[in-house]
């Protein structure tokens, strides 16, 4: 065992925790992929990752235990939303520990050194080997679950946010959500198949399904606050709020397999959300104002 000082003892604990994790994670998803030679290579992964951590359970001169929530999780998030989401989202974990791995390195005698720089040439080649792996029929369509999403929350908060300046019935303000949502989802479902009769990866009913019932669910949640409340304001703060949740959840999603920042895209996306909300606010202020609508749908 190599005696470390106190500070670099607590970061070999974290590492080995980690690999630990990492290793239960990769082989809970080898026993749930349906593909043999995916299934091969996250086994394989899981074995070094296991080696790893006994590399670091050495160095310690201890075992270090872990939970199982975490792993649950993850496999969770494979079922559901795919493997290039969720081995993107592990191989992010893995290029920070790399970092830290060569901080470590400095602080390491010869032969523990060696072994280090090996474990780091393993995670690097995890990230390459995996990134080839990453054909998901989830990402053929995830423009697809923009164009719904996108333009649901979008389209929706306006009309929410217009009625908010010309009724204080809520009520009339979700129904006519509905409306509109359900009307613009046939819509946005009829111009996504024509643009998937023009591609040859993509399969043209498939994207109109995608389309419209990302956009259905969405006017419905949007919509959902107007029925449970008689409070115009709340049920338009409510109504904000889910729809810079269902923003926050896409942009996440998307930034972590199409590796962007996160922080950025969600403030621009936001920011788009918000900006026509406060013009659809004052239209709808200026039309209840001019007609007299607020008098007569009370």
């Amino acid at each position: 065992m190599v005696g470390l000082p106190g500070e670099l003892l607590r970061s070999a604990e974290e590492f080995c925790r980690d690999e630990l994790y990492s290793s239960m994670i990769y082989r809970a998803l080898a026993e749930i992929e349906k593909d043999p030679h995916r299934r091969k290579l996250l086994e394989k992964i899981a074995e070094q990752e296991y080696e790893h951590y006994l590399f670091w359970r050495k160095l310690l001169g201890r075992d270090c235990s872990v939970g199982r929530p975490r792993v649950g999780l993850m496999a969770a998030g494979y079922r559901l939303l795919g493997p290039a989401f969720t081995l993107r989202l592990l191989e992010r974990g893995e290029r920070e520990t790399i970092r830290k791995y060569r901080e470590m390195l400095l602080h390491l005698p010869g032969a523990e050194r060696a072994k280090l720089e090996e474990i780091i040439r393993d995670e690097k080649e995890h990230e390459r080997r995996l990134l080839e792996e990453l054909e998901d029929a989830r990402i053929k369509y995830l423009g697809y679950v923009a164009l719904g999403l996108a333009d649901a929350i979008v389209e929706i908060t306006g009309v929410h946010t217009g009625f908010l300046g010309a009724t204080s019935n809520t009520i009339v303000a979700g129904v006519a959500g509905l409306v509109v949502g359900f009307s613009a989802a046939m819509s946005m479902a009829g111009a996504a198949y024509i643009q998937a009769k023009h591609s040859k990866e993509e399969n043209p009913p498939v994207s109109a399904i995608v389309t419209g019932i990302s956009y259905i669910l969405s006017v419905v949640l949007l919509a959902l606050p107007y029925f449970l409340t008689k409070s115009m304001l709340l049920s338009f703060t409510a109504s904000i709020l889910v729809g810079i949740t269902l923003t926050g959840a896409f942009t996440y999603y998307s930034t972590v397999i199409q590796e962007k920042p996160f922080t950025r895209e969600l403030a621009e996306s936001t920011a788009l959300l918000l900006g026509t909300a406060a013009a659809s606010y004052a239209f709808g202020e200026l039309l209840g104002t001019i007609l007299g609508i607020k008098g007569i749908i009370e």
